[in-house]
């Protein structure tokens, strides 16, 4: 991408409000996990203002929302300010100004001959392919495919159980006469069932010869008309990956050294390998860009949602959010390359100086008081957890056997298998869901009914691990029903403090519910995923009845929460 003839960059806004009481940060923002500087408040707090004076995003109800950013920069004569962005694509009349530009500009594809050229072709092909899928021979010749496969199984099924039948009365018909012919009149007998069951195995392979020449000749015409469809669908494949890689070498991003790669590069060494739909459309990759372009240097990030949410997502207004992983990672990773930036606080053991509590033990199970910020099983980067407290405190025993998890922001009741009997047993009492759970949550806002139910479709967000989506077609059951125990005023605010109790256990099921639109729309407080941080996660698994895998004894076990 070509920079404009411009003597100095367009979108860099001067701040408005005061800064001189900001400190400037030593490192750069950990854009994956962060709290929002007060130098980016206040970009923020700018550009929402100029949202709010905007006729397209005033109006926060209307339509689905979008992601923002804002980038805190200093430019070439040591003077602050912040660059604005819009995460996905957008018009060319929406960027200018406020809004730094697209790293590629996709409208360049549509004046482009090269792109125009194939994209033409591949209009032509899908012309092609939807004129022969409406050739009324087509639906004809499957419809006799159909048949012909169905004859042909159903007749010889049909020969098949006949010849067992005459087996059998070939055999009873031994049995019967054997005491009652001479030997050379049984051996006769014999020899002419041979005989008959020689001529029906023929029969057999005629009649499955004649079958299968049918659905051949069925299939023959049918394939007539779906190989050139499939040859259709297989070259607009090939020309549709060609001209999207085309595309995706344009998307050339640059570092502070003024290394440039292009998406192509970025993500060939990936698990993924090819780049996912929207990757380098998000705010923070367009702001570094168009930063380093202009040679301005970056202080802090921070993105934050304006609007409605999405069906799929869980998103608040006005709340900030990290960058997504699928997407962003690898692109950052490279845009980022020689930045000092703050630590990963994933990298920290949050269980560190915290002690597991052991509220009931015996030979077989333990149940203990999980504290927030704790892991139940290793991490990818931290190993220590439920699972290696419980392995060191019985270093002769059998390794423990983790029935169920909390989440590591969650607190609360957990029971530990320490055989393999046990743990087979409890685990089987978990499946047919005869254990009975409850937690209680924290919300934000005054919630007006007293109680209900939550049933979503639950699944991963590929882009965005661990985050969960509602997805009608590929997500999961997730069912939640709920109660409100009180309604109170916390750090100034509304809150309802509500028992939820979890029928089915998909991943983050009590959080989303809680926070997405179509659940109680009210986020956990101090939820870092759907809602906003604090100095925890208002999340308590306090009951917990199961039976036990040896005695057969209900158990039940409770510790209160400690918010």
């Amino acid at each position: 991408m070509h920079l404009s003839n411009q003597t100095k960059p367009q979108c860099f806004t001067t701040f408005k409000t005061s800064t001189e009481f900001c400190t400037l940060p030593e490192r750069f923002t950990f854009p994956f996990c962060y709290q929002p500087h007060p130098l980016s408040l206040i970009a923020v707090s700018e550009l929402q203002r100029f949202l709010l004076s905007d006729l397209r995003w005033s109006n926060i109800d209307q339509g689905v929302g979008r992601m923002f950013g804002v980038l805190v920069v200093k430019n070439k004569n040591n003077e602050l300010g912040y660059l604005s962005a819009i995460s996905g694509k957008t018009n060319s009349d929406i960027v200018l100004g406020q809004f730094v530009p697209p790293v590629f500009d996709m409208d360049i594809t549509t004046k482009d001959k090269s792109y125009t050229d194939e994209q033409t072709i591949i209009n032509q092909i899908n012309t092609d392919i939807k004129r022969l899928e409406l050739n009324p021979d087509l639906e004809l010749f499957k419809q006799n495919l159909e048949k012909k496969t169905h004859e042909f199984k159903s007749e010889l099924e049909l020969k098949k159980t006949n010849m067992a039948q005459d087996k059998k009365l070939r055999k009873a018909l031994r049995l019967s006469e054997k005491e009652k012919l001479s030997s050379e009149a049984f051996k006769q007998l014999n020899e002419l069932l041979d005989q008959k069951s020689i001529k029906n195995k023929l029969q057999l392979r005629d009649l499955k010869n004649s079958l299968q020449a049918e659905v051949e000749i069925a299939q023959q015409n049918l394939s007539h008309l779906t190989d050139e469809i499939d040859q259709l669908k297989q070259l607009r494949k090939t020309k549709s990956v060609a001209l999207q890689n085309l595309i995706f070498q344009q998307y050339q991003f640059l570092n502070n050294k003024g290394q440039q790669k292009n998406l192509i590069d970025i993500f060939s060494p990936t698990t993924r390998m090819i780049p996912p739909a929207g990757a380098g459309d998000c705010a923070t990759p367009k702001l570094l860009q168009y930063a380093f372009q202009w040679g301005l240097k970056p202080i802090v990030l921070a993105e934050f949602w304006w609007g409605a949410a999405p069906k799929s997502e869980v998103r608040q207004h006005g709340n900030f959010y990290t960058a997504c992983l699928g997407k962003c990672q690898p692109i950052l990773a490279h845009m980022l390359d020689g930045t000092l930036l703050d630590e990963n606080p994933l990298l920290t053991n949050p269980a560190e100086g915290k002690e597991l509590e052991i509220i009931y033990q015996d030979n077989v199970m333990l149940v203990i008081n999980k504290p927030a910020e704790f892991l139940s099983v290793p991490g990818k980067n931290i190993q220590d957890s439920v699972y290696t407290r419980i392995k060191n405190l019985f270093p002769d025993n059998e390794s423990p056997f983790i029935v169920h998890r909390l989440d590591m922001s969650t607190s609360g009741l957990m029971v530990i298998a320490l055989d393999k009997k046990s743990h087979k047993k409890i685990q089987k009492q978990f499946i047919q869901r005869t254990v009975k759970k409850s937690y209680v949550a924290l919300i934000e806002g005054d919630l007006k009914q007293n109680q209900g139910s939550i049933n979503l479709p639950l699944r991963g967000d590929i882009d965005d691990r661990p985050r969960q989506l509602v997805c009608e077609q590929q997500g999961k059951t997730s069912e939640t029903s709920w109660k409100v125990l009180e309604r109170i005023v916390s750090s100034g605010q509304l809150r309802t403090r509500v028992q939820l109790y979890p029928i089915t256990g998909r991943t983050h099921q009590l959080r989303v519910h809680c926070a997405h639109v179509l659940g109680l729309n009210m986020p956990i407080v101090g939820d870092d995923l759907y809602g906003k941080e604090e100095n925890r996660l208002h999340l308590h698994a306090q009951t917990l009845q199961l039976t036990h895998p040896i005695t057969k004894e209900i158990m039940k076990f409770e510790v209160k929460s400690e918010f």
